[in-house]
């Protein structure tokens, strides 16, 4: 009797540890869990590898992005007083120019690309870009041509003097101090006197015979 008491003081025990642990496990399940912002992003299956999951960029209505910030504010230039030559067939090419200083100043005083190197027809219609333009400048050329323009006597005659008397020895052209008026990278190179060919790198786009 005595044995039988005992086993069921055993199943009464058993019974109610199960009873206390299930509810305790059901009013976990009835409830969401707390957020946890360190808990990692979900991960996705790419293939056969698991790849974590991009995190949700959050910006707070107060703030911006850091982005915008880091980049300096462009400089407005005031309306042009007239016309503004149209330089858009150059810029197909030659990129570089459409925002670069003495191409922009010209431009909004209607001096176009073509009043210094002319029309170039030949040169915009060759796409193996063999075709040199119409007029091009060696440094000899550049002040004079300049000049033809602004005048001596039309521009700060003290600060240029030294160039006057061919004394400088630094900044000796035009376009060592006005613009950034060069290319950077050259894939053609012509003789600026003569408009001979006499470096490239050998790329063509519509002819497979390369010029001698």
């Amino acid at each position: 009797m005595l044995k039988y008491l005992r086993y069921c003081w055993l199943l009464f025990l058993m019974l109610l540890a199960l009873i206390l642990f299930g509810c305790k496990d059901s009013s976990s399940h009835g409830q969401n869990p707390p957020a946890n912002e360190d808990v990692p992003p979900a991960v996705k299956n790419s293939g056969s590898r698991t790849e974590p999951a991009a995190p949700k960029l959050t910006i707070k209505p107060d703030e911006e992005p850091l982005l915008l910030l880091d980049e300096p504010p462009a400089e407005e230039l005031p309306p042009p007083e007239g016309p503004v030559a149209d330089n858009s067939r150059c810029h197909v090419c030659h990129m570089n120019y459409e925002d670069e200083e003495l191409a922009v100043t010209h431009a909004r005083a209607n001096i176009g690309c073509e009043q210094c190197h002319g029309s170039c027809d030949a040169h915009c219609g060759d796409e193996d870009n063999v075709t040199p333009p119409d007029i091009m400048y060696p440094l000899e050329k550049i002040n004079s041509s300049c000049m033809v323009c602004h005048t001596r006597e039309s521009i700060d005659a003290e600060q240029h003097q030294p160039l006057f008397d061919g004394t400088a020895t630094e900044n000796k052209y035009c376009t060592d101090c006005h613009g950034n008026h060069r290319l950077a990278y050259r894939t053609r190179r012509w003789n600026r006197t003569t408009g001979k060919l006499i470096e490239d790198d050998k790329v063509r786009m519509t002819t497979e015979t390369i010029p001698e």
